[in-house]
């Protein structure tokens, strides 16, 4: 059963947010209702969805997931405009810890249900209380060191906290999915279950939570994320810069090489 829903429950492209009688909330990330790619609009959005999910009280408990048995599969580059402006990137720098820190101010238990592969903003996983995951389910990294551009917008953060610095440089730098089981030996994944069962185990779960007193709920989610959230403050800015400053160098070389290839071809 669900309950009416608050306005702005409907005012994002890319989130479906739907919560029952018992105030769960399930955000779920989708491209035109399908698997979910990263968009700039969706990157702008998920500031204020993020802001709104964790002042609004009357959600109990939190669920993130993703459509079409996918959580994040990828990125609309050119949805970003010129990364090599710094106009542009500034926008990208404050959004990216704006929405990062907004999730981490979620003070209810936060569960993620992963399924199919979780390849672009594993950090926005990361940073639920428990994760859940399908035994299908991969987590990989392609939007950053395999692209050009240095991994500096929390994924290092949340993947060093959860994992250790040691896997996680590794994981970032031969950046190649890792198998939901071998995140559960990590201790990312807190449970594996069968493909498609993610979900509604993070349901299960949130019913077990809802038991506890919300005050004790609440107070538990932000005594366990305080320490993420202050390496979230202290280190996300200065990643996301350089981060920007690998970005622009990257653009700065694919110019140089589309004018080589181009004056090549003059000269033939």
């Amino acid at each position: 059963m669900q309950t009416s829903q608050p306005a702005y429950f409907s005012q994002y492209r890319s989130l479906k947010l739907t919560k029952d009688d018992k105030g769960v909330l399930v955000a779920e990330f989708h491209s035109n209702g399908g698997p979910f790619i990263m968009s700039a609009q969706a990157h702008t959005e998920f500031v204020d969805a993020f802001y709104r999910i964790a002042q609004d009280r009357a959600n109990k408990i939190v669920i993130i997931t993703g459509a079409g048995g996918e959580f994040i599969t990828d990125v609309a580059w050119s949805s970003f405009g010129d990364v090599a402006d710094p106009g542009v990137w500034s926008q990208v720098h404050d959004e990216g810890i704006q929405a990062l820190e907004n999730i981490a101010n979620i003070r209810v238990p936060v569960i993620a249900a992963i399924e199919g592969r979780a390849h672009v903003h594993s950090d926005y996983a990361l940073l639920a209380s428990v994760i859940v995951a399908g035994e299908g389910a991969t987590f990989q990294d392609v939007a950053h060191f395999s692209a050009g551009v240095a991994p500096g917008d929390g994924i290092f953060t949340t993947w060093s906290y959860r994992a250790g610095a040691g896997r996680a440089e590794a994981f970032l730098l031969n950046p190649q999915p890792l198998s939901a089981h071998t995140a559960h030996e990590w201790g990312v994944v807190a449970e594996v279950v069968p493909n498609g069962r993610a979900l509604s185990r993070a349901r299960e779960l949130a019913e077990l939570y809802l038991k506890a007193p919300e005050v004790t709920r609440r107070n538990t989610r932000v005594h366990f994320i305080q320490p993420l959230k202050e390496r979230i403050v202290r280190e996300v800015g200065y990643g996301l810069s350089l981060e920007g400053a690998s970005a622009a160098d990257l653009v700065k070389s694919m110019k140089a090489q589309g004018e080589a290839v181009t004056e090549k071809r003059k000269s033939a």
